[in-house]
């Protein structure tokens, strides 16, 4: 089934099977995550006089931009800042920058007293255990670096690391799509496809730092199979389900003579093919977009069989930047009921009906504060705290 409107009501489904086919979308679709602060450049801050102590920093790297928000104990950001990465100049001054901002927001809001622990999210593969991060090939000159212990060091405070689409799983899990649930399964559509699994209100993070890497699993066996965009075996699901596989379909059917508006956008340049542009080919009804938005779909219900039956997790939360409009667009509806239909065929009657599938709520802020809300959740239980 597929949940399409507010998390807590479920008997708020759409069959798929009673969908037809979306041929035009109005113009007010857009190709964005799908809460209102995915929107925005800051979330909405809560008043520190509001703010319920024990207070967690969150703080989530990224490529090209890191977000440090200071969240209370209920989950509501009370400073917010986005700094550059500057990957180039390498992790210790990045860590500086880091530091810097925190300790000058805390000394404005005369709140360090109240800060308990922080939250470090970053792109893996890393070491969990160790604290470093190993070769993120976001991050070239990041390479085993001990990052928790550097900016641990720095803020004189515990620090809880996780990889940046397990921090999303569990921000989602704490405060988004799936707060009402006890397990839930994540799955994050960009470039590549990440992954976060929540079992019984456990995070899923795997003796080899490697746990709940979904976008890895093997869903084409064929020697023919596609490569994944950010290394990995063959035939994985990343290689047919993200942002950059959409891509790389639509050129290859374009190359083959399918008839497109998107023929244009063959030379590159300005005019790039992308992910976006094959979602607004596809609101204007571009048979082709259509076509490669329903593969994708099919590819991600192939691969969401092979991950329920093995975990059974009840609610599936699909974020990332690949969204194709969400859960307020046709194309994002007709999407979300395309990726439930290749499920629905693929499983069990009572598996089928006893699992939820929807977008994520949180848009980019599920980072910060799903590592803020993981360094809440470590303090809590190191203090024999229940909540």
């Amino acid at each position: 089934m597929v949940r399409t409107g507010d998390h807590g009501l479920r008997e708020r489904v759409v069959r798929c099977g009673n969908l037809s086919p979306f041929l035009y979308c109005p113009a007010n679709c857009e190709f964005q995550l799908t809460h209102d602060r995915a929107m925005s450049d800051t979330p909405n801050i809560t008043d520190i006089s509001d703010a319920t102590a024990p207070f967690f920093w969150g703080i989530d790297i990224g490529g090209t931009s890191i977000k440090i928000g200071l969240v209370d104990d209920e989950g509501r950001t009370l400073a917010f800042e986005r700094l550059p990465t500057r990957e180039s100049e390498g992790p210790t001054a990045a860590m500086q920058r880091i530091a810097a901002v925190i300790q000058d927001i805390e000394g404005q809001l005369g709140i360090s007293d109240k800060v308990r622990r922080v939250g470090l999210g970053a792109p893996g593969p890393m070491d969990l255990a160790a604290g470093y991060l190993v070769a993120p090939p976001q991050l070239p000159s990041w390479w085993d670096f001990p990052i928790r212990d550097t900016i641990a060091k720095m803020l004189e405070r515990p620090v809880s690391f996780l990889n940046d689409a397990n921090a999303a799983a569990y921000g989602e899990f704490w405060l988004g799509s799936g707060r009402n649930d006890q397990s839930m399964l994540l799955l994050t559509l960009g470039t590549g496809v990440g992954g976060g699994i929540i079992i019984e209100g456990e995070l899923v993070n795997g003796t080899n730092s490697f746990g709940s890497e979904c976008g890895h699993i093997v869903v084409d066996p064929s020697p023919t199979a596609q490569l994944c965009v950010w290394g990995g075996g063959r035939g994985q699901l990343e290689a047919y389900a993200s942002a950059s596989a959409v891509v790389q379909r639509t050129r290859q059917r374009l190359t083959e003579g399918a008839k497109s508006s998107l023929s244009g956008l063959l030379g590159g340049g300005d005019s790039e093919l992308t992910a976006k542009r094959v979602y607004e080919a596809a609101k204007e009804g571009d048979p082709l977009a259509l076509e490669i938005i329903d593969d994708t779909a099919r590819w991600l219900g192939i691969g969401l069989t092979t991950l329920i039956h093995t975990l059974d997790p009840g609610s599936v939360v699909l974020g990332g930047a690949m969204n194709f409009g969400g859960a307020n667009c046709c194309i994002g509806k007709r999407f979300l009921s395309k990726i439930s239909e290749e499920f629905r065929v693929r499983t069990f009657e009572n598996v089928f009906e006893g699992t939820t599938i929807t977008f994520a709520t949180l848009g980019g802020d599920a980072g910060y504060l799903g590592v803020a809300g993981y360094a809440r959740r470590q303090y809590n239980k190191d203090h024999g705290v229940k909540k």
